[in-house]
């Protein structure tokens, strides 16, 4: 009787990091065929309808796992942190490459990928446009982060507030515009706003059935990388190159020449958008060209 091999992948971080991970199982597997696929991770519903990965566990919930997958067993493990690598930090590749170099994987082009089953396809088309009054559907995500995070704009990936309101003026008499926000971020007038915990699944599924998509650096432009969905992305401190996705448009800021970095170790600018290092010191400098974000829109 032969022996079943695996490969264990495991995962950590957050929403969006999980999204790009199923790129890096896809080439896991497609560089390991014969071996059974094991992913560990925190936000494990984005695994659980993709056909090569054969079973998912919650980090943190998993009994019986050395005896069943480690001890004595013909197993490959990838637990890597590739934020930690050269490449990484010199910004010399995107994420999924730099994640497959890393544990010597052939990169073959793989993208993210996320599955709804009809079943999950038929209650989100009726959730979400059910509500937009025959309107085609905007999705605006302003605030990235936890949902419980209390600070409410992270300067370094949200979208500045004045400019979200006038993408929502612009839009809201020729569409129905949901806003993705957290709870303590400022809610936009004119939109209807999501804020409220829900399931991951769930969450993307505001993505599956939206038309335009004004996103930032946050697990939505993911998303809609792994669901074939241009959208515009919006990036002010991070780096599209890096996190971004080429079928996206991807519109930078213009950060000024000369500023400090003084709490920075190994990388420009924290996610979470440290206050000290804001880099704009003009109070009413636009950071984007509006006009440049409505023709991207198209």
């Amino acid at each position: 009787m032969t022996k079943t091999k695996y490969c264990i992948f495991h995962v950590q971080g957050g929403f969006g990091k999980h999204i790009a991970a199923t790129a890096v199982a896809k080439c896991i597997k497609n560089n390991y065929p014969s071996r059974q696929l094991i992913v560990v991770g925190v936000w494990t519903e984005i695994f659980q309808n993709l056909p090569y990965i054969d079973r998912v566990y919650q980090l943190g919930n998993t009994s019986y796992f050395y005896q069943t997958y480690v001890n004595n067993q013909d197993s490959l493990l990838f637990a890597n942190e590739p934020y930690f690598t050269t490449d990484h930090i010199h910004k010399k590749l995107p994420l999924v490459q730099t994640w497959c170099k890393m544990y010597g994987l052939e990169y073959r082009g793989e993208m993210p990928e996320i599955k709804f089953n009809p079943l999950q396809k038929k209650i989100s088309k009726d959730v979400w446009t059910g509500r937009a009054n025959n309107k085609p559907v905007m999705l605006i995500h302003t605030n990235g982060g936890m949902y419980n995070e209390q600070r409410p704009y992270l300067w370094a990936r949200d979208m500045p507030v004045a400019l979200a309101q006038r993408l929502a003026d612009h839009y809201s008499k020729d569409y129905h515009i949901y806003q993705v926000k957290k709870a303590s971020s400022e809610a936009l007038k004119g939109v209807e706003v999501i804020q409220d915990p829900m399931s991951n699944m769930e969450l993307v599924s505001a993505v599956l059935n939206s038309d335009k998509r004004i996103l930032i650096d946050s697990c939505l432009q993911h998303a809609a990388a792994a669901l074939k969905l241009p959208s515009v992305v919006l990036w002010n401190g991070t780096s599209p190159k890096v996190f971004g996705w080429d079928m996206h448009t991807n519109i930078q800021a213009e950060k000024p020449a000369n500023f400090k970095l003084p709490n920075s170790y190994l990388f420009d600018f924290d996610f979470t958008g440290v206050e000290a290092e804001y880099p704009y010191v003009d109070e009413d400098e636009e950071i984007f060209d509006f006009d440049k974000i409505v023709e991207a829109v198209g």
